[in-house]
Parts: structure tokens; C-alpha cells; sequence
């Protein structure tokens, strides 16, 4: 695997030869097949191999993004269309392959599990790549239905690791996981041809992405392909067990009309169109959201296997990858649910209420705690307190609760992104969720219908988002999350220590950077230290 002919531009991977183009000093491969395309008897099934092609494939345009419904939170770039046929990947490297190897960062979108694209603007690594001199990877990976549902109670009897006597596919779990796992497997074996180094890979994600690293973190099947790992906002305690995921997917199926005993059931879900999955999937999520808040109806499962127990167990027994973690939250994680009405988080107080109702059933010991934890919130249920409580519940206590187990294994490094400019902060939005993104990319102000600096605030933002590229820059490159030095700014950064469960110590991203003791001490004390979790 190397450069052909001399070209920069032109690299030959494992699979065939690729050529990118030089993009603001950076070089870009864009739609590069990671895996099969997941379709006809694919559907379902864990990614395969993919097919080399002859000659040079030209990898200049963005893949097509996995099926999802019309979404206008996470809406898709213009050009970018869906397809079934989504697992591909893009590769951004500096232009001097010779000053190599460069650490590598892969990406994982967010989007609940259901939505978004690698293609996304708001994603752009060139930035990352020009001021770290690093290679940025990022991806697609199935969705919804066709990512996430586990389906495996259709498996004829003996179909669970192999085909029936008919030939009949077994469904398989987790797929999307094993989408992301085949691609980091991919970086390993391919990205030295573009100058990266495969022994210094940083999976790092947001959101859905996030909650995708802090579960891979956990998975046997994901060792020693990334070295060190960046979770933002990630809704870490969300895996269910198989027995909920099963309720959910027979739910999914009477959606489509289908009857989870009929024979003809696993058959006619490989063949409906995806279209309709994908819109299926929309209501089931908003029911579920309605009917049990707090929880999600898409996410990973605990199968066993690829995820063999539930993420929350395993980090409190130690047995996660032991490898160097950044973890945090935004101050205001839910006010854009809140602003856009979303199901997706309990908002209310009565769906507050209903949430602490569920964890209890689950949970007798939590019988009690609802009073206890609404009393850390004084203005509850008033104002935006209901929000507030559920962002902790959702985000920021499985934050705390990981980065405090994890610490017992390896070095880990909390943050609280607080900043907000001046139009969101009277628009109520504040540090909302994902709101961190642009500035860890430096994409800020990109998007027309963007208010954030209608009311100024972007020369201060810049600086902060030179801040926060430097921490994560730092980590991907030395495993040491360092800040911008003296020559850079006119205030040393400060020095940002690992968290431990005695001292807490926080990175608070704002006006600036400071570092705060146990921030939350008096939310993470209501809540208490022990892991509350749906199963």
C-alpha cells in the first residue's frame, strides 16, 4: 500500500487505488467502501469484505448517507443522498506525506442513532488537520431499523452463527457497531498508505457517537483498534438488555403491519423497502420516547457477544478497555429539545415524573430518590428545571459516573462546555447539546440560518475553539490533553488534571478555560455515586 507513481493523491489500498484531491492544503479521499455494501442478503448481517476494483477509483464526492427519515435537526448536505449502500469512509491528511506518521483520529457522528452523515459540514477535520498535522477519519455506518433493531428472535432454531437449512441469513446484532469496528479495522490495515500511523488512533465522537465509544469501550471485539478515546455528550447508560430490545423490535414490526410469529415475517423485513423502515422507525422512536421517558428505542444492545454486558456493569467491575478517555457534557444539553419540543428527552414535569416512575419498577431501591434528586434542582418543576434534570439524567450523571470508574484504569480527563455566545444566551439555548462540536472542529459560523453570532461573540469563540483543538490535538498526538502554551495566547492555559473520585477535577470550557473541583458536587451528591441505569 503506497503512493503510485509518485502522487500524493493517488494511494493503493488494500482493496484498490484511490485518488483524492488537494483541498485548502489538505488532502482528501471522499467515499472510500470500508465494507460490502450491506444489502440483498447483507441486510441485517455484519459488514463483509470488500470487493477490489481495478484501475483508480475516484474518491472526490462524499458517500451516500445511511436511510433515514426527513430530519430537521440533523438535515443532510445538498448532494448527499441515501442508500442502503452507505458504508464508506473519508480520509483528510496533511500535504506532506514524508513528515509521517501522523497520528490518526477517527470520527463518529451523532444523530440518536437514526440520523446524520460523515458529510456534514459542521464535521469538516480540515482544521483539525492543518493545526495538528494529524489524518482525521470519519464515517457512515447503518442507522435505525437497519443499524441498531435487533431482530434475532426471528432466527429459525440453529440460525444464530450460521444458515439454516433453507439458506435463510440470521439476523445479526449490533450491526452498526460491528459497521464502526470494520472500519476502524480498515484504518489499521490501510491508513499508513496515507501517512498515519495505526498505532495511534483516537475513536472520538458526539452525541449517538459518543454513546457508540463509550459502548465499544466495553467490547472485547474492539481491542487494539484505537488507543485512546473522546466521548461528548454520550448518552452512556442508553444499551438495553435483549429482552427490552425484543419488545421493541416486535413493537417495530406491528408498525410495518407484520406478525412477529408469522413464518413469512424475517423474509418480508429483508425485502421491504427502506424507505419504510426508516419512517417506521420515526414513530416508533417518538411512541417509545412518549410512553417511557428517558429512554431511546434505538440503540446498541447488550447481545452477549459484540457487547457482552451492559457497558454500566462493565465499568464498574473494570473491565473496559483501559485505554486514556476524555469525557464531558454540555451545560445546557437539553434546551434544544426543549426549544424544539423533541420527544426524545422528558422535558415536562410529568414526564419527569413518569421517568422517575419507570427507574423505580426497575429499580425498588430508586423508590426513593425522586424527592431527594428534585430537591438539588430549587426551582423545580418551574421554569427550565425539568430540562435540567433530565439533561443530568440523560448526559451529564453518566458522564460522571464513567469518568470516575474509568479513572480506576486509566488516565481520564473530565470537561464541562459551558460557553455560549451572547444570541444563544438571550435565545435561552445556552451551551446546548452539540454545541461543542464546531469549536472542536473549528466550523464555526457555517451555516446561513445559524443565529449564533448575530449578536457577535465569534472572535471570542475562535479563540476558544483554538483551545479546544489544542487539547484534543494534544491528547490524539502525546495522549496528554495540554492547552495552548504562552506563545500562543496571552494567558497560559491551564494545566487540566485527571479526574479522580477524591478531587473531581473539571476542564470548564467558557470565557476562556479554568479548572473547577467537583463542579456538580451538589447534583452528583442528589444523585448519588451509584450507576441508575434502564436496562
Amino acid at each position: 500500500m503506497t503512493h503510485l507513481t509518485g502522487d500524493p493523491l493517488l494511494v493503493e489500498t488494500e482493496s484498490g487505488a484511490v485518488r483524492g484531491t488537494l483541498r485548502r492544503a489538505v488532502r482528501a479521499w471522499r467515499g472510500i467502501p470500508y465494507a460490502a455494501p450491506p444489502v440483498g442478503p447483507l441486510r441485517f448481517r455484519a459488514p463483509a469484505p470488500v470487493e477490489p476494483w481495478d484501475g483508480v477509483r475516484e474518491a472526490l464526492d462524499f458517500g451516500p448517507a445511511a436511510v433515514q427519515h426527513e430530519n430537521k435537526a440533523v438535515s443532510l448536505p445538498e448532494g448527499v443522498t441515501q442508500s442502503e449502500d452507505c458504508l464508506t469512509l473519508n480520509v483528510l491528511a496533511p500535504p506532506r506525506e514524508s513528515d509521517g506518521p501522523f497520528p490518526v483520529m477517527v470520527w463518529i457522528h451523532g444523530g440518536a442513532y437514526v440520523a446524520g452523515s460523515s458529510a456534514q459540514p459542521l464535521f469538516d477535520g480540515t482544521e483539525l488537520v492543518a493545526n495538528g498535522d494529524v489524518i482525521v477519519v470519519s464515517l457512515n455506518y447503518r442507522l435505525g431499523a437497519l443499524g441498531f433493531l435487533d431482530f434475532s428472535m426471528l432466527n429459525a432454531e440453529g440460525t444464530e452463527d450460521s444458515e439454516d437449512a433453507e439458506g435463510t441469513e440470521p439476523f445479526e446484532t449490533n450491526v452498526a457497531l460491528r459497521d464502526q469496528l470494520a472500519a476502524l479495522a480498515w484504518v489499521q490495515r490501510n491508513v499508513a498508505a496515507f501517512g498515519g500511523d495505526p498505532g495511534n488512533v483516537t475513536l472520538f465522537g458526539e452525541s449517538a457517537g459518543a454513546g457508540c465509544v463509550t459502548t465499544l469501550l466495553t467490547s472485547p471485539a474492539a481491542e487494539g483498534l484505537f488507543h485512546r478515546a473522546i466521548a461528548e455528550s454520550s448518552p452512556a447508560t442508553s444499551v438495553y438488555d435483549r429482552e427490552r430490545a425484543a419488545r421493541v423490535s416486535h413493537r417495530f414490526l406491528g408498525l410495518l403491519g407484520l406478525d412477529p410469529d408469522a413464518s413469512t415475517t424475517a423474509a418480508e423485513l429483508r425485502t421491504i423497502d427502506a424507505d419504510r423502515l426508516a419512517r417506521a422507525t420515526f414513530d416508533l422512536v417518538a411512541a417509545v420516547a412518549a410512553e417511557q421517558p428517558g429512554t431511546l428505542a434505538v440503540a446498541p444492545v447488550v447481545d452477549g457477544e459484540l457487547v457482552p454486558e451492559h457497558p454500566v456493569d462493565a465499568y464498574r467491575a473494570g473491565r473496559q478497555l483501559p485505554v486514556p478517555l476524555i469525557i464531558g457534557t454540555n451545560h445546557d444539553e437539553a434546551s434544544l429539545f426543549r426549544l424544539m419540543k423533541s420527544p426524545l428527552m422528558p422535558i415536562t414535569a410529568t414526564s419527569v415524573h413518569v421517568m422517575f416512575e419507570e427507574l423505580a419498577a426497575e429499580h425498588p431501591e430508586f423508590a426513593a430518590a425522586e424527592n431527594r434528586i428534585e430537591a438539588a434542582y430549587p426551582r423545580f418543576p418551574h421554569h427550565r428545571t425539568p430540562a435540567e434534570l433530565s439533561r443530568d439524567a440523560g448526559f451529564r450523571m453518566p458522564s460522571i459516573w464513567l469518568a470516575a470508574a474509568h479513572s480506576r484504569v486509566a488516565p481520564t480527563w473530565m470537561y464541562r462546555f459551558d460557553h455560549s455566545t451572547p444570541a444563544l444566551t438571550l435565545l435561552g439555548i445556552g451551551a446546548t447539546h452539540g454545541a461543542e462540536i464546531a469549536y472542536v472542529f473549528g466550523t464555526l459560523g457555517i451555516g446561513r440560518r445559524d443565529p449564533s453570532f448575530r449578536l457577535g461573540g465569534l472572535a471570542e469563540a475562535r479563540h476558544l475553539s483554538e483551545a479546544v483543538q489544542r487539547r484534543w490535538l494534544s491528547f490524539a498526538s502525546e495522549g496528554e490533553p495540554a492547552g495552548l502554551g504562552p506563545l500562543e495566547s496571552a494567558v497560559p492555559a491551564p494545566e487540566w488534571p485527571r479526574y479522580d473520585e477524591e478531587r473531581r477535577a473539571t476542564l470548564l470550557f467558557d470565557r476562556g478555560e479554568r479548572v473547577a473541583d467537583d463542579p456538580d458536587a451538589a447534583i452528583r451528591e442528589a444523585w448519588g455515586d451509584a450507576t441508575i441505569s434502564f436496562d
